[in-house]
């Protein structure tokens, strides 16, 4: 009887010990697949953020396009170029259109007119021809297009686009594209044309040194007052203007060919880098084309006239070009309107 019941408690032992071991047999590839499941999404994630972090450094991948940056994501050049754009470009622009505009009516105010100091002889004397006032105005009304419709493009989305509707705004800023765009050919050729006919004029001299010294003999106050510096053909504020012009115009015309035609196929990190050229050098000329408006037509008394009808008072060109005017004197060159 007590073998027999041994036998039992045996028996139970037994298939207790084998349920046991089958139940840890079947948990250990539970537990094992759980492991490598953990494993696998931990490795997933780290590859995730790594393969981000290197789309946002800039680096390259696989496309089946393959053309000019085709594997690059993210341009991280494009990026920091619109920073630069946004941060610096845009308010120097504003700057230098209002900010200049508005210094020069101050000093207008302060200080007045630069004014003839024997009047106007009423005797004129030919200055400039009929083609050299056509390419002038060509350039000059096609220079002012391209600064109007440039300042409604980088700037009229936060000084006019809050005020209007969406609709207006959208057909505005495609016009001012428009008329950008297709305003500059006309830009480019009559400036080369400019540039080549004007540039023996331009010539910088050792006497410009004394014009920039008495501020052109345009101050009508204090120890400048009455101090007209010599000058030939052109003084040497406009010298300044030509070949700010000359210099930058070409940087704004490349850049523009590169920004528009769009069989370039530029990397994307030379179009950032023209759009940063030719938004430096718009600033340069906007500022320098509003001085050149004010001295051309508020502070030089008489002076307008010259690019109107090509002449100019002689008492204007004995005052403000002198070396000119003795020069044409001498050589017999001297011509007065009929």
């Amino acid at each position: 009887m007590l073998t027999l019941m041994l036998n039992k408690s045996l028996r139970r032992i037994f298939a207790l010990l084998v349920l046991c071991m089958g139940l840890g047999l079947a948990t250990v590839p539970v537990y094992a697949a759980d492991e490598q499941s953990s494993q696998q999404q931990a490795k997933s994630m780290t590859s995730d953020a790594d393969l981000w972090r290197a789309i946002k450094a800039g680096e390259s991948g696989y496309s089946t396009y393959k053309g000019v940056d085709a594997d690059i994501l993210i341009n991280v050049a494009g990026n920091e170029g619109k920073i630069l754009r946004n941060t610096y470009l845009k308010p120097l622009l504003g700057l230098a259109f209002v900010g200049v505009f508005v210094a020069f009516l101050v000093f207008y105010f302060v200080n007045g007119p630069s004014t003839l100091s024997k009047g106007f002889s009423g005797k004129m004397v030919f200055r400039w021809s009929k083609a050299d006032l056509w390419l002038h105005w060509i350039m000059a009304v096609s220079c002012l297009i391209m600064m109007l419709t440039g300042l409604v493009i980088m700037l009229g989305r936060h000084f006019l686009a809050p005020y209007v509707g969406d609709d207006i705004w959208a057909g505005i800023i495609a016009f001012s594209k428009f008329s950008h765009d297709w305003s500059s050919p006309i830009f480019m050729v009559s400036w080369l044309a400019c540039v080549i006919k004007w540039m023996p004029l331009q010539t910088v001299k050792l006497y410009d040194l004394k014009w920039f010294l008495v501020v052109g003999g345009y101050i009508n106050f204090g120890p400048f007052k009455g101090k007209h510096p010599d000058s030939g053909f052109a003084n040497a504020g406009e010298k300044m203007w030509f070949w700010s012009l000359a210099i930058f115009g070409l940087c704004i015309s490349v850049t523009g060919i590169m920004l528009v035609f769009p069989t370039l196929d530029l990397p994307r990190i030379w179009s950032m880098l023209a759009l940063l050229i030719h938004g430096v050098s718009a600033v340069i000329i906007v500022a320098f084309t509003i001085v050149h408006i004010w001295m051309a037509t508020v502070l030089s008394e008489g002076g307008m006239e010259c690019m109107v009808s090509g002449y100019c008072d002689e008492n204007w060109a004995s005052q403000h070009h002198n070396l000119w005017y003795d020069e044409i004197k001498a050589n017999g060159t001297l011509k007065y309107k009929e």
